[in-house]
Formats: structure tokens, C-alpha cells, sequence
């Protein structure tokens, strides 16, 4: 019989992780190039268990697990979602006032696009979250310069030639108002649902992400965020 590891021992691809820097694949990753040492010494076992306690430094820095923190924006327009701007401009970090936590963002959404944006240290979810295979759906609400003509909708959902590329949406429809649209789409290229629009002569007016996943703006308003229940965690990683 297999003796159990102590509770306090974890794999290092998962106690990286924990540290937010990147996913336990991507873990992988640095220790096959030897850029991660335990204790001084180079780890050279994928998979090598280790003490929580253990010095643990990654191309020559050290790094500790950070308590998991999943954190949702109602983003407004005009901030920038990085966390450093040049050019003085605002960004979405200024709005997390109060977080401790060290966060990224999971995708971006431009500076003048509103709505759901989410923040999380955990790197394995923010892979999961990002990458196209998994399919995460997204819902818009488009606000254009004129109704959208029915043959232009025929050509959406039939897939719009993008950068040399066919891109399709999951689902469009007209809302009740002239120029509303709402938007279903799982891919999460930069600036995708304007381009879609602007290759077919439109302007867009207004761009709203109302739901990420299975989250939504309820109760959430603008500018405010709010951390994510365990129910919502599970969710997320469930797809």
C-alpha cells in the first residue's frame, strides 16, 4: 500500500501556479529549460513534490503561492485594460481599489468597450478561460450607426472574412430597438466583434459585454466590482 504524501507537500508545476505567474502546463515548461531551483539546486523532475515551505525561484526570482482571488468588473469606457499606461491614460487597475491580491485580466476588452471583465491569480483558469477549444461563450450588446441590413446579417452568419481569416459568431440577433444587436461569439480576438461590423461599412456606437461565461452584470454597476462566489468558481472551472 502506497504511503500518502503529507498535506503540506505539493507537485511544484501546481505550487508555481498557485503563484499566479502562469498555468501548471506552462510550469512544465520552465522547468524542462531549467529556469525553476528548489532550495538552490535545479529542479530537473516534472511532477517533483515538494514542502510548501520549500524556496522556490523561477528564472531567478522567488515566488509563493497567492491565496486564490476571482474578482469581476463592470468595466466603464475609456480605461485602458493594462496595468500600466504610458500615456496617462486610465486603467482598469485603478478601478480594484481595496484588493490586495496580485490579479490579471482574463482577455481585454478595449477602451471604449464596457461591461464584464474578469480578474483571477489563477493561472490554470485563466488558460482554461482563454482558450479557444473550450469555447467560453461571451454575449454582446451592439449598438450600431444604422439598422443592420438583413442581407448583412446573412453574411455574418455565414462568416465574415477577417485579416485573411473566416471568422463566425455563435448567435446574432436584432433586438427591439433600430441599430441593437445582440452578439454570441466564443472566440476572444482583439477588437473582433468591431471588426465584424466594420468591414460591413457600420460604425459602432456602443459595445457592452453582458455575460462572460456564466456571469452577468446583475446587480453589479458600472465602474464597481465584486469577488465571485464559490458556486461561480465551480461554474467557471467546470468548462
Amino acid at each position: 500500500m502506497r504511503k500518502k504524501s503529507e498535506p503540506s507537500e505539493v507537485r511544484i508545476n501546481k505550487f508555481i501556479s498557485q503563484s499566479g505567474i502562469c498555468s501548471r502546463r506552462e510550469a512544465d515548461s520552465l522547468i524542462k529549460k531549467g529556469l525553476v531551483r528548489i532550495n538552490g539546486k535545479s529542479c530537473k523532475i516534472l511532477g517533483q513534490k515538494i514542502k510548501t515551505y520549500d524556496k522556490v525561484e523561477v528564472n531567478g526570482k522567488e515566488i509563493k503561492p497567492e491565496k486564490k482571488s476571482y474578482i469581476l468588473l463592470n468595466k466603464p469606457k475609456d480605461f485602458i485594460t493594462t496595468s500600466k499606461d504610458t500615456h496617462g491614460r486610465r486603467t482598469v487597475f485603478e478601478l480594484l481599489k481595496g484588493i490586495n491580491e496580485r490579479v490579471f485580466h482574463v482577455g481585454r476588452l478595449d477602451r471604449k468597450t464596457t461591461g464584464l471583465l474578469l480578474f483571477t491569480n489563477d493561472g490554470d483558469l485563466t488558460k482554461k478561460l482563454t482558450h479557444p477549444s473550450h469555447k467560453v461563450k461571451k454575449v454582446y450588446y451592439v449598438k450600431l450607426d444604422r439598422a443592420l441590413e438583413e442581407s448583412d446579417l446573412k453574411k455574418i452568419k455565414l462568416g465574415i472574412k477577417i485579416d485573411e481569416e473566416l471568422v463566425f459568431v455563435n448567435n446574432i440577433n436584432k433586438l427591439d430597438k433600430k441599430g441593437e444587436i445582440g452578439v454570441e461569439i466564443h472566440i476572444g480576438k482583439n477588437r473582433i466583434i468591431r471588426k465584424i461590423f466594420e468591414t460591413l461599412n457600420y460604425k459602432v456606437e456602443k459595445l457592452d459585454r453582458v455575460l462572460f461565461g456564466t456571469l452577468t452584470k446583475k446587480n453589479l454597476p458600472r465602474g464597481k466590482w465584486r469577488k465571485l462566489s464559490a458556486n461561480e468558481v465551480r461554474s467557471l472551472k467546470s468548462f
